[in-house]
């Protein structure tokens, strides 16, 4: 398994680590995730750790804290071998104070995640969500004060928009506080909008990205094929993905999907894993977040690493993927002089 650090911090990380929100199914909507119980999902930890993927991520949502209750009961015994990535700022219980990244109930957060999860601190902590209704400072200074008393080790951010996190990193600066280190996203070849503005931003503030949904939540998994009914045992046909259907572009999309299994013949990879890699080759990404419902699932994901695509396979790829940019990137990038882009070769 290959290390990296994440983002400025001195923290390495598996380029996989395993999302733990198959476990559990507290509802319809992870349900058409996962059920993962605790035998299972200790199975699942195992082979994670003998393979060196030692990083899980979990959130206080996932299934209302079942999700970290059983990563927590699957861990016993490997807590000093392994790295806890969990979250806060969506609703959560009830009462006024439900949501949202205030000084009050990121307190309360961390101390019921650290309950639930059996442990006493918490690797990396991120905001799920920008809560526009707390000042900044307030949020940053309860994380750095969190990170003071021991519980929790790094901060990040998860589905910011630029302006949010430079807000948020200029602030910490101003301060002296700890600065997020990571941003978890959402980046496939279905959905490049991470290219934009937010891998720019994360290489010139050295935020690492930790990517979710690789294979938009399914997609991308070998399922689909041009012009073959839709699989109905897919997490989207069951209502479980949290990519809206309209933000993916059907035409491109078949396109991407043509692509991935040329290249896939041409590897001997799987379709899955071809998508996983190209992922990995990007720039800013510390760490692909990985899925299983089953030993089987896990075990393919695992084999996306360890190889690398040529540089003509990512262009290919790139190009089946490509799709206009919005304002102000395509008047941005009428003068990459000025706006130069990632270097992705």
């Amino acid at each position: 398994m290959e290390y990296r650090q994440l983002g400025a911090s001195g923290l390495e990380v598996p380029v996989l680590s395993f999302g733990t929100a198959t476990f559990g199914g507290g509802n319809d909507f992870f349900k058409a995730w996962g059920s993962t119980q605790v035998e299972e999902a200790t199975r699942l930890i195992d082979i994670c750790l003998e393979a060196g993927l030692n990083f899980f991520d979990t959130a206080d949502v996932y299934s209302q804290g079942l999700s970290e209750e059983i990563l927590g009961k699957a861990l016993a015994g490997k807590r000093d071998k392994s790295l806890i990535s969990t979250k806060a700022t969506f609703p959560f219980g009830d009462g006024p104070n439900n949501q949202g990244s205030s000084r009050f109930r990121l307190i309360k957060q961390v101390e019921g995640s650290l309950k639930r999860l059996n442990t006493d601190y918490i690797d990396l902590y991120h905001m799920h969500g920008f809560d526009g209704n707390t000042p900044v400072e307030e949020t940053l200074r309860a994380l750095d004060d969190l990170i003071q008393s021991g519980k929790i080790r790094y901060i990040a951010a998860s589905n910011f928009s630029g302006w949010h996190l430079m807000k948020s990193q200029a602030i910490a600066d101003k301060y002296g506080w700890n600065k997020y280190v990571g941003h978890q996203v959402y980046y496939s070849l279905a959905n490049r909008e991470y290219e934009w503005e937010l891998m720019p931003l994360g290489l010139d503030q050295k935020v690492g990205a930790i990517v979710w949904s690789p294979l938009a939540a399914g997609r991308l998994g070998g399922k689909y094929r041009r012009n073959q009914p839709l699989p109905q045992d897919s997490r989207v046909a069951q209502g479980g993905s949290p990519i809206p259907e309209a933000v993916i572009n059907e035409e491109v999309f078949y396109n991407i999907i043509d692509t991935l299994y040329e290249v896939a013949e041409e590897t001997g990879k799987t379709v899955a894993q071809v998508a996983i890699n190209w992922v990995l080759q990007r720039p800013t990404v510390s760490s692909i977040i990985i899925g299983a419902r089953n030993e089987e699932q896990l075990r393919q994901n695992l084999e996306a690493v360890g190889w690398n695509l040529t540089t003509e396979q990512i262009k290919k790829l790139d190009q089946a993927s490509e799709v206009p940019t919005i304002y102000p990137y395509w008047h941005q990038r009428q003068n990459v002089k000025l706006n130069p882009l990632p270097k992705f070769y």
